[in-house]
């Protein structure tokens, strides 16, 4: 092996890369602007991964990745700062992905996020979700509404990540960050202590399974303003999805939390922008009032999508309405707009219009 784990980061930062890639029989690579780029090195072995995971990892670590087969963790650089590592294997040898976690807090106009996030995190109580595919910039929205509450809000937010990603210091309020399998065991059971640490605010890195789910919609129903990511793509995907977590017999009850905690949800992609010259934001943003409401608790989720393309006063928005105003504005190309839109016969529908229209 020809370059260490020092130089693989150093390079991935030196390139702004998002993500590293080390894989046997390839040389490492690297995420740049949303392509995999592979480095001019020699091919890694297996035994030369097997060598920077067993530098990189702790013994109880070792015993978790010797019992699932599969590992992740966070890496601190006092130089190049924190990277979220995870480690599978593949024929018999360990490979590994790495996330190099943002060094400072961008804006919101940076992110390209809408300016109804920040009133939404004005809220005192309730659920606010952050949805999307892996690798769509949920952590980052995540982190950006955690630091907007520490820096405005006395009080005390509690987090429970996997791993964490970024850190954040104390500022106007107290903030706890909590790491699976280093401070907690699992989401569910941090979830059940936070409960019992006097918080106003709980971030929830991920709702994975029925438990969590559970323990989450009765903290946002008990008072507490609760942020928490799924993998979802839309927010009628989002309540169809937690709803049928749960068996039928439960699933009266779950509406009805939902009701009446729900407070938006965000769903995002991130984009090739024209020319490759980097990713740009794409997101579908519900705000959740009385007609809302109303909806959700008759567990019609479907109908939300007349609210949606009727809410652009309040701020609302599909994501195809997004997509489209990025074509528009020249930030993606037509081909990417399709490709990632909900309903893409609409869409072409709607061009061809404009071209045949005088």
């Amino acid at each position: 092996m020809n370059m260490t784990l020092k130089e693989i980061l150093l390079t991935a930062r030196h390139y702004d890369a998002s993500d590293i890639h080390l894989i046997a029989g390839l040389p490492p690579a690297w995420r740049v602007n949303g392509d995999i780029i592979l480095g001019e090195a020699e091919p890694l072995s297996g035994d030369d991964l097997q060598q920077l995971v067993d530098k990189a990892i702790n013994d109880e670590q070792r015993k978790v990745l010797k019992n699932e087969l599969a590992l992740c963790f966070s890496l601190t650089d006092g130089e190049l700062g924190r990277f979220r590592v995870s480690v599978y294997h593949r024929n018999g040898s360990p490979e590994l992905a790495i996330r190099a976690c943002s060094t400072t807090m961008r804006t919101r106009k940076d992110l390209g996020l809408p300016e109804a996030i920040d009133k939404l995190l004005e809220r005192p109580s309730g659920l606010i979700l952050v949805t999307g595919a892996t690798g769509s910039g949920k952590t980052t929205t995540l982190n950006y509404m955690i630091d907007q509450i520490n820096s405005r809000r006395c009080g005390k937010i509690i987090t429970i990540e996997d791993p964490i990603e970024y850190v954040h210091s104390h500022k106007q309020s107290i903030i706890i960050q909590q790491e699976l399998f280093t401070d907690v065991l699992s989401f569910e059971s941090g979830l059940h202590h936070i409960l019992r640490q006097d918080p106003n605010v709980i971030c929830v890195g991920e709702m994975r399974n029925h438990d969590t789910i559970e323990t989450t919609l009765t903290a946002a129903e008990t008072g507490h303003l609760v942020l928490a990511t799924l993998h979802t793509s839309s927010a009628i995907n989002t309540l169809e999805r937690i709803v049928g977590v749960f068996p039928p017999s439960q699933q009266t009850q779950v509406v009805l939390q939902l009701a009446n905690t729900l407070l938006g949800v965000i769903s995002q992609q991130l984009l090739p922008t024209v020319g490759n010259r980097g990713r740009v934001l794409a997101y579908e943003l519900l705000l959740v009032d009385a007609p809302e409401r109303n909806i959700i608790r008759e567990n019609a989720p479907h109908k939300l999508v007349t609210q949606l393309e009727m809410g652009s006063r309040r701020g609302m928005c599909t994501m195809d309405s997004t997509l489209q105003d990025l074509h528009e504005r020249g930030i993606i190309s037509y081909d990417t707009l399709l490709s990632h839109a909900a309903n893409p016969d609409a869409i072409r529908a709607k061009y061809s219009r404009k071209k045949i229209d005088p």
